[in-house]
């Protein structure tokens, strides 16, 4: 089964830039969005970024001005490249894929972890 696996996490100091990627685990088609998702411990899962498949881009309010996305449409890859990083940053990363603009996120896979510490 098809799953979008996040890469590219790590440490960083606060006010530093990392920059993660994402990629299908086997060749998929139709992709409308893509999507990154983190978790913190304690938090909910939050949709921080999306594009669409014309490169409309959404962020959340805690990352917008500091994160962008970014996708290839062709090999269905995307990237998030993080800058200005926080404490409040550190989370499990995910990303994700949906078909259309009314079906949901549904080809999870593993997360990378990106910690934001002194």
């Amino acid at each position: 089964q098809v799953q979008f696996v996040a890469s590219g996490g790590g440490l960083v100091q606060p006010g530093g830039s990392l920059r993660l990627s994402c990629a299908a685990s086997a060749r998929v088609f139709s992709v409308y969005g893509m999507g990154w998702y983190r978790q913190a411990p304690g938090k909910q899962r939050e949709l921080v970024a999306s594009i669409t498949d014309d490169g409309s881009t959404n962020y959340s309010d805690s990352v917008k001005g500091r994160f962008t996305i970014s996708r290839d449409n062709a090999k269905n890859t995307m990237s998030l490249q993080m800058n200005a990083l926080k404490p409040e940053d550190t989370a499990v990363y995910y990303c994700n894929a949906r078909r259309g603009p009314s079906i949901a996120y549904d080809y999870w896979g593993q997360g990378t972890r990106v910690t934001v510490s002194s």
